[in-house]
């Protein structure tokens, strides 16, 4: 068996923790915040372009947001939307 071949299986089978496609916990803090800002917003009192003001985003990522394209925001992005949405929440 050849030195590559053993490389490739092992890369495998343990992938690079630095990649962010692999980082599951990362993906399920931004799918938890994804629903709870998606809840709020149905039932807050401001409107999806207020929001988007209030946070300093662009309207787009409201929308993406709101579609279920999670890929497109960052956790720093989806913790602003919920603060912006409830002042009250402290930074974590």
């Amino acid at each position: 068996m050849s030195t590559a071949r053993l490389s490739t299986s092992a890369e495998l089978l343990d992938p690079p923790r630095s990649c962010p496609d692999l980082d599951v916990r990362a993906l399920e803090q931004r799918t938890r915040l994804m629903r709870i800002i998606t809840r709020m917003i149905a039932v807050s009192d401001l409107g999806s372009r207020e929001i988007a003001r209030r946070a300093g985003l662009p309207m787009q990522k409201i929308s993406d947001l709101l579609s279920g394209r999670l890929e497109q925001l960052s956790i720093d992005e989806l913790q602003r939307l919920r603060r912006t949405i409830d002042p009250q929440l402290t930074p974590p």
